[in-house]
């Protein structure tokens, strides 16, 4: 099973609950009352988010954080990768030469071309795409519905 990092998750819910305004900020203890994640977990996410250029820290009485661009931009890729680091399903994808079969390895063309596509759609959905058309998200594409009649 490909799944999310539970940091990654909660990164998404996070930035979801930040609003697309990138002029408002937001401190970690907001965050936590508002998302109910706890608080030593919100400040390590917020940190590494602006570490890695998806917030901006904003120091001060009314300090805390912001989007470093509007939520058109960050895309999840964006966001996962602050997180996980770079979106890669196998350890070759990621580190060439990390595999001591990787020169014998049928398949690696293989998986370089599924991590491709994942990476592709992970690039094409928006922060803002997912704080205003949460239902759109909830029905299964068309490909996985029609895959898991077949199996029935």
């Amino acid at each position: 099973m490909i799944k999310l990092s539970r940091l990654a998750d909660y990164a998404v819910v996070l930035l979801t609950n930040m609003g697309g305004d990138t002029k408002a900020v937001h401190n970690a203890l907001d965050l936590t009352d508002r998302t109910g994640l706890p608080m030593p977990t919100v400040s390590k996410i917020l940190a590494t988010l602006a570490r890695n250029n998806v917030l901006i820290s904003v120091r001060g009485a009314k300090g805390g954080y912001r989007l470093a661009a509007p939520a058109e931009r960050i895309t999840v890729a964006d966001i996962i990768a602050a997180i996980d680091g770079p979106i890669a399903l196998t350890q070759c994808v990621d580190t060439a030469g990390s595999c001591n079969v990787e020169t014998l390895c049928p398949t690696r063309a293989g998986w370089h071309k599924i991590n491709a596509a994942i990476l592709k759609a992970l690039t094409g959905v928006t922060l803002a795409e997912l704080m205003n058309d949460p239902v759109a998200f909830m029905d299964p594409p068309e490909w996985a519905t029609r895959e898991s009649q077949e199996h029935a």
